[in-house]
């Protein structure tokens, strides 16, 4: 009788903890789905969205000035030629050096040295004849041309007339510039950034009022930009090849230079 009774009770107790258990499960099925539902999604389930794009615009005065410059000597021997423009390409540095412009600043983009060649021939003339026509041949090497290109960066912009006036003073023709910019652009570029994304965040969050729903987390973001206007060649904004210099130091406004950055946003929507 005793058994039995121990029995009965052990088997109760065994099928109280099996509800137990089968209703904590339950709950906690509950829980999750009652989550999901509010805070989530399951994964691979479509979502809906909205995408808003923003615009950002940062301005900056512009505090370097880049200038190119290059010299040709010819001469009858690579030697020759070589002495020739190293002596120009000195004299040239060292007019650039005198208006405080650091060695770091300046930076040979190439040297080239090339042969000159001769593609037609002309038979000797003797007195009292007439002189052959000249004719077509092989060509023939007369001699050779040594160039040097150079890029100077002037960080006193109000220097860029004064080093174009000095190379022009030694005889150097080919120059390109002068370019205006900002050194530090990446800089600029989040500046407008940071404005672009806060005019898209504004964008969406009167949208999702509009519409009567909530935000949820970004699914996606995309930068586009920056940008950058052009600018006339009388500003120094366009690398425009000068032939000669005048004997005065050149007037040359600056202005400011403008980043733009269009971002677009994509979030979730409840």
């Amino acid at each position: 009788m005793q058994t039995d009774l121990m029995n009965e009770l052990t088997s109760n107790k065994a099928v109280r903890l099996a509800l137990v258990a089968v209703f904590a499960l339950l709950a906690l099925f509950l829980l999750v789905k009652t989550w999901d539902g509010a805070f989530g999604r399951e994964a691979g389930d479509p979502y809906n969205t909205i995408t808003v794009e923003g615009t950002g615009r940062a301005t900056a005065v512009p505090d370097t000035a880049r200038i190119t410059f290059s010299v040709t000597e010819s001469a009858a021997n690579v030697a020759d030629a070589q002495k020739q423009a190293t002596e120009k390409i000195d004299a040239a540095l060292k007019s650039v050096e005198s208006l405080n412009v650091e060695e770091k600043d300046v930076k040979t983009l190439s040297y080239n040295v090339s042969p000159r060649y001769e593609y037609s021939q002309q038979a000797p003339c003797y007195p009292g004849t007439a002189c052959p026509p000249i004719v077509s041949g092989n060509p023939k090497i007369v001699g050779y041309d040594v160039s040097q290109t150079v890029e100077v960066k002037v960080r006193d912009t109000s220097k860029a007339g004064d080093v174009l006036q000095a190379l022009g003073s030694i005889g150097v023709q080919n120059i390109s510039g002068p370019e205006f910019v900002v050194d530090d652009e990446d800089g600029v570029k989040a500046e407008a950034r940071a404005e672009a994304i806060k005019n898209a965040q504004e964008k969406a969050k009167k949208l999702a009022k509009e519409l009567g729903v909530h935000l949820g987390p970004i699914a996606t973001f995309y930068e586009n930009g920056p940008s950058y206007p052009m600018y006339d060649s009388y500003a120094g904004k366009g690398g425009s090849m000068m032939s000669a210099v005048a004997p005065e130091a050149p007037r040359l406004p600056v202005g400011e230079d403008e980043s733009s950055v269009t971002v677009s946003i994509t979030y979730e929507i409840r």
